[in-house]
């Protein structure tokens, strides 16, 4: 029963995202005068460490909410062979979330140890933010809104949700939770000139 109610959420959340996708003007836009420059973005990894963005210039960076406790968590393990795969090219930004029932009931260190045993994670993981209200994670809302990314406004629908930002600091094209890290069209833009 459970199964086929994850199978049934998974069903209609596709039909949405998709539709979002479709009629959202997915494909990145001329940026906007005041944007905010991805390159001056700043969080903290699982360990209390601050991370500036800066430290990413000259290299894709593909940026994905992630959560322990989902269906989908052994992505991360594909995550980490993307990271390899592209080392030097690309780096792979973990940021947890806890917004989706409950999905990520760790925190700190404790969320790093677990992807880092069973998925063998080793690219970088966010301190634990939120989607949702006031205290949206700056990283998040930059990713999600057109006036700070200059390129599109998205909805995050589920753990997992992928975003990928070029060499230059543009946000370039995201990629719904269920969409594999290894699919065509997202290999296709980390190899993109």
């Amino acid at each position: 029963m459970r199964k086929q109610t994850f199978l049934l959420s998974l069903v209609v959340l596709s039909a949405f995202g998709l539709a979002t996708y479709l009629f959202s003007g997915a494909q990145a836009g001329s940026p906007k005068t005041n944007t905010m420059d991805f390159y001056k973005l700043q969080a903290l990894d699982l360990y209390g460490n601050s991370v500036a963005f800066e430290t990413f210039r000259g290299r894709k960076v593909l940026l994905v909410n992630t959560a322990t406790g989902c269906g989908l968590a052994p992505q991360l393990k594909t995550l980490q062979d993307l990271q390899n795969r592209y080392k030097g090219r690309l780096v792979v930004v973990g940021i947890p979330t806890n917004d989706f029932i409950g999905q990520e009931p760790l925190s700190g260190a404790r969320i790093g140890e677990h992807c880092q045993r069973n998925f063998g994670v080793e690219f970088l993981l966010l301190a634990k933010g939120t989607l949702r209200g006031k205290s949206k994670d700056p990283v998040l809302e930059w990713l999600t809104t057109q006036r700070l990314n200059g390129a599109f406004s998205t909805r995050i629908w589920w753990n997992y949700q992928k975003y990928l930002v070029d060499e230059k600091g543009r946000l370039v094209d995201w990629f719904l939770p269920w969409t594999s890290p290894l699919s065509v069209r997202l290999i296709h833009q980390i190899e993109k000139n």
